[in-house]
């Protein structure tokens, strides 16, 4: 790693470091998480802030020209059709950061990966009892 890498243990941290029209967007996005998984913990993970919730949920983070957005594959693919507008790869979407969040559709998302960790944890649990 570079000398001058910043390093961040909350992403009140992280979210302090950039401009104040981009802290306003990354708090909104943090509220929206927050809101749609209440117990999930956040945490900087890869140096950018992340939340779990029986397992890895979501992550973001801002650049120079968008903020990512990092639901999984899982969450990319079952919004592909919603997030056509948008550049992808296998688990991001890149929201351009001088255009509005589309934060109905991040809600949904989130709503989605809730879904998908407990269902996995659950699964998880009934294999381990079948054993």
């Amino acid at each position: 790693m570079g000398e001058n890498k910043n390093v961040y243990n909350t992403i009140d941290e992280y979210i302090s470091q950039f401009p104040s029209d981009v802290q306003d967007k990354l708090q909104q996005l943090r509220n929206v998480i927050k809101e749609i998984a209440p117990d999930a913990e956040e945490k900087i993970s890869y140096q950018m802030p992340a939340f779990t919730l029986k397992g890895n949920l979501v992550y973001f983070a801002a650049y120079k020209k968008h903020i990512g957005f990092y639901p999984t594959s899982s969450g990319i693919t079952a919004f592909k059709d919603e997030l056509s507008q948008f550049k992808l790869s296998k688990g991001t979407v890149q929201f351009p950061i001088d255009e509005p969040l589309p934060y109905k559709l991040i809600s949904r998302m989130v709503k989605f990966r809730v879904e998908e960790n407990i269902r996995k944890a659950e699964e998880k649990v009934k294999k381990k009892k079948s054993k």
